[in-house]
This record gives structure tokens, C-alpha cells and sequence, in this order.
């Protein structure tokens, strides 16, 4: 391997800067979802060169949707949720006379993994639960917090 002379190095060193600026540059410009060439180059310093400020805006604005797709795909997820079905069961026969005529709700849900680690064909399992009322109740009430958080954060 050939010898880097002072001149070489520092070069690296300044070209790596450029290239890690770029990269958060674009990544910032992904993340934020910025797709007007006004919101880019209002990113960049007042007294960065005109000419190289516009030609970088370009090259982001054309690369963009491939940048964001692939970013997309690439990130690692949880199960989605893909369907639900209940219905209310009540028992009629038990080991114990306690929970005789309880009802009951079973909760089916249908979980997709992510495509991304099973491939182009992803698993679709079934899991199903029985909550009594109490379950239930409190199992809404924690959902509606949620909500309510969400909410709040959408409208932020």
C-alpha cells in the first residue's frame, strides 16, 4: 500500500468532513420530508457559494423519493396489526361454579410480520385472548390514553 503524504491525508480528512456533512445534510432533508428546493436551501449557511448550493438542492430534489423509499425499507419494525375480530362468549358449563354464565370477550387479532425479515412473503398469525369485563375495562382505558397522547402530539 502506497505511503500518504501530508497533503494526501489532510485532503481525506477535509473530503470526509464534506461527505459526513452531505450525509447528515440528506438524511436531515429525508427525515424532515422537506420537498420544496426553498425549504432545502434555506438549510444552507448565507454565505455558502450560490451556484453549489443550488446544484445540491437539485441533485436531493431528483434523489429524494428513492432516498426516502429506501430508508423506509430498510428500517426494522414491529408485527402491524392487520385485522381484529371479537365477539362476546359467555360459558355455560365450568370446573368451577364461580365462572359459570361470565361473560366473556375473545379478542382475535391478526399480526403481519415485517416483510423485511421474513422475505417477500410475509406471515400473517392469529393470536387470540379472552379478557373478562375488568380486563377489558382497563385494557380501554389504557388504549384511550394512548389515543388521547397521540392526539396530542399530532396537533403539535
Amino acid at each position: 500500500m502506497a505511503e500518504l503524504r501530508d497533503g494526501d491525508f489532510a485532503a481525506l480528512q477535509i473530503l470526509l468532513k464534506l461527505v459526513s456533512a452531505l450525509h447528515n445534510l440528506t438524511r436531515h432533508v429525508v427525515y424532515r420530508g422537506l420537498t420544496g428546493a426553498e425549504d432545502i436551501l434555506c438549510l444552507f449557511p448565507e454565505n455558502f457559494h450560490q451556484n453549489l448550493k443550488n446544484l445540491l438542492t437539485k441533485i436531493i430534489l431528483e434523489n429524494i423519493s428513492a432516498w426516502r423509499n429506501e430508508a423506509q425499507a430498510s428500517q426494522i419494525s414491529l408485527p402491524r396489526l392487520v385485522d381484529m375480530d371479537w365477539r362476546v362468549d359467555i360459558k355455560t358449563s365450568s370446573d368451577s361454579i364461580v365462572r359459570m354464565a361470565v361473560p366473556t370477550c375473545l379478542l382475535q387479532l391478526k399480526i403481519q410480520e415485517d416483510a423485511a425479515l421474513c422475505g417477500n412473503n410475509p406471515v400473517v398469525s392469529a393470536l387470540t385472548v379472552e379478557l373478562s369485563k375488568e380486563t377489558l375495562d382497563t385494557m380501554l382505558e389504557g388504549l384511550g390514553r394512548i389515543r388521547d397522547q397521540l392526539s396530542a402530539v399530532a396537533n403539535k
